[in-house]
């Protein structure tokens, strides 16, 4: 009878790279839809992060006393929903918001929910860039 020799054992780690690969994909996917969405949905742009946009189809200046303006027209929260409104697919409709720095978070949030109203999701915010000086 003739007896066989034992072979080492060998561990194979490509195996066990791609295991482990695999479980962080995994848990990087399972992390992301974990994270609340809540609130209105914008990216607040910091002013040394800004960037030219694209040309929207509108742009709403709040004004320091909240006055609403679109192409020098003053306008109600009420107008402003029913002109996104009329736009065909307010969910296309491209809008940028340029807001005076001393004019009230409220009256920015106004233009924002006339937006959300009508149904608008594209919302850019107008910042100027940060200078070297500041």
């Amino acid at each position: 009878m003739r007896y066989f020799e034992p072979r080492k054992a060998r561990i194979e780690i490509i195996p066990m790279i791609d295991v482990m690969l695999f479980l962080l994909v995994f848990f990087i996917i399972v992390t992301l839809q974990m994270i609340p969405d809540a609130g209105v949905n914008l990216q607040l742009p910091v002013a040394s992060q800004t960037g030219p946009l694209p040309h929207p189809k509108y742009t709403v200046n709040v004004l320091q006393d909240g006055t609403i303006k679109v192409k020098d027209t003053v306008m109600t929260p009420d107008a402003l929903t029913a002109m996104f409104a009329a736009d065909g697919d307010p969910a296309k409709t491209e809008l940028t918001i340029a807001t005076d720095k001393a004019a009230s978070f409220q009256h920015f949030m106004t233009v924002i929910g006339a937006a959300r109203k009508a149904g608008v999701t594209d919302i850019g915010i107008a910042a100027q860039p940060e200078t070297a000086g500041d």
